[in-house]
């Protein structure tokens, strides 16, 4: 190969490596073996993970377990999708596109928004991209993030706000949803982030909010963590936010240990022109028959690297398709149905964990998630319960270091998945462990 590209050495052809980056002697990685071999030895390594569909499973903070059709899977395989690359030629991509303008519409009607883009990575990367559109349209450089949104949100907004000289004012963790947000706007402030449910699982209705938002000259974003609470959930349109920003990954998309998820965007149709990534369009050809295309597609390959929106190069295509399929196998009743029956679910083992001795639930309202207050520190509560094959929920300490505050707190969430045998084994384990 060296002979091949006219390189002499393998020293030669990293000549242009920095020697600080360099290694001065080779790794220790065991010989090369056949593939049978190398199978094998992955497959032992896999096996120490404790995966979601062989325990008792309580996780969430972001991340959902929910049943996919097989149908989902088998569709998205196909080879026109499953290969498709980005469709800047139309006239060639009409099935993606139309998918893709498919995607935007469910977003829209789900959301109660006007308009909604082809899709973003995931619902960080649109909780900052939210943020930074508002400060675009208002011209101001403050952002108020509420305690209830997901910290990991929180921390990528925070890192692409550092580049573009914008100030973003982190409120304290509200486990109890009982922050003053209208009391923080002044004449600076671009917008206010707000999840709901929010990362403790609380649910409120932001309508007032969003008026003192207006008011104030400010927008209101709002991030949805778990998507399927929108079949039960007053809409964020429905409260009067400008800017929608959420995750996708509970339809169609498998947990897979954190990712690849899909971010869900949408607005209202007068800020259109800031919005980031991409939009498909319907249109007619020249015979006058229904096509597709993209309508905007301000991004840095197409303009100006100074000029375009945002950074985000590409949408989670395969990823938005299966949340596509899935969200059409449901249907509107379906979509509702499945909301109702993942709040009964979390109601259910609510009620059966709130009269544990040494538990206590906190919130006042949930959807599908809840944070409990526990007799110990959570996390080790979490790792004991890991050694009985229970992987009983997220401790609230893993993602928000604090002062200790917050040390004895669990996030626990249930879905249609869930069974009565999972909740038993869940409340005998934690009663034990307590």
């Amino acid at each position: 190969m060296l002979a091949a590209i006219g390189a002499d050495s393998i020293e030669e052809l990293f000549k242009d490596v920095p020697a600080a980056a360099l290694l001065d002697e080779a790794m220790a990685l065991p010989p090369h073996a056949g593939e049978l071999e190398v199978e094998r030895a992955i497959s032992v390594m896999a096996d120490k993970n404790l995966h979601a569909g062989a325990v008792p499973f309580f996780l969430g903070a972001g991340n959902y377990r929910h049943h996919i059709p097989a149908s989902a899977d088998h569709l998205i395989q196909r080879g026109e999708f499953l290969t498709a690359y980005t469709p800047y030629q139309p006239e060639v991509s009409q099935g993606t596109l139309q998918a893709v303008f498919e995607f935007q519409t469910q977003v829209a009607l789900i959301t109660d928004m006007e308009v909604a883009n082809a899709s973003l990575y995931d619902g960080a990367t649109a909780c900052s991209e939210g943020a930074m559109m508002a400060c675009r349209v208002t011209r101001r450089s403050k952002v108020i993030l509420s305690g209830s949104v997901h910290p990991h949100y929180g921390e990528v907004t925070r890192t692409n706000a550092q580049f573009m000289d914008l100030q973003v004012e982190t409120l304290p963790a509200d486990p109890f949803g009982s922050e003053d947000l209208a009391g923080h706007l002044d004449e600076n402030t671009a917008c206010v982030v707000v999840q709901n449910p929010g990362f403790f699982g609380q649910i409120r209705d932001y309508t007032e909010l969003a008026q003192a938002c207006h008011d104030a000259g400010a927008l209101l974003v709002m991030v949805v963590n778990e998507v399927v609470s929108l079949g039960l959930v007053k809409a964020p349109g429905a409260m009067g936010a400008d800017i929608v920003a959420a995750e996708g990954q509970s339809l169609g998309n498998p947990l897979t240990f954190g990712g690849p998820h899909v971010g869900l965007f949408a607005v209202r149709e007068r800020l259109l022109r800031q919005m980031p990534g991409r939009l498909a369009g319907e249109t007619v050809d020249e015979d006058g028959k229904r096509g597709w295309v993209l309508t905007l597609s301000t991004r840095e390959q197409h303009i100006r690297r100074e000029k375009a929106t945002s950074n985000i190069c590409t949408n989670s295509g395969l990823c938005a398709l299966a949340f596509t399929i899935h969200l059409t196998l449901l249907g509107e009743a379906g979509f509702t149905r499945l909301a109702k029956l993942n709040h009964a679910k979390a109601v259910q083992l609510a009620d059966r964990l709130d009269v544990l001795e040494g538990v206590e639930v906190i919130n006042d309202t949930f959807f599908n998630e809840f944070t409990l207050r526990l007799a110990k520190p959570a996390a080790a509560v979490v790792e004991a319960l890991a050694e009985r094959n229970i992987l009983a929920g997220v401790p609230v300490s893993r993602l928000l270091p604090s002062d200790g505050t917050l040390d004895n707190l669990l996030l626990v969430a249930a879905t249609e998945t869930t069974k009565d045998a999972d909740v038993d084994t869940l409340c005998t384990g934690l009663a034990e462990v307590l």
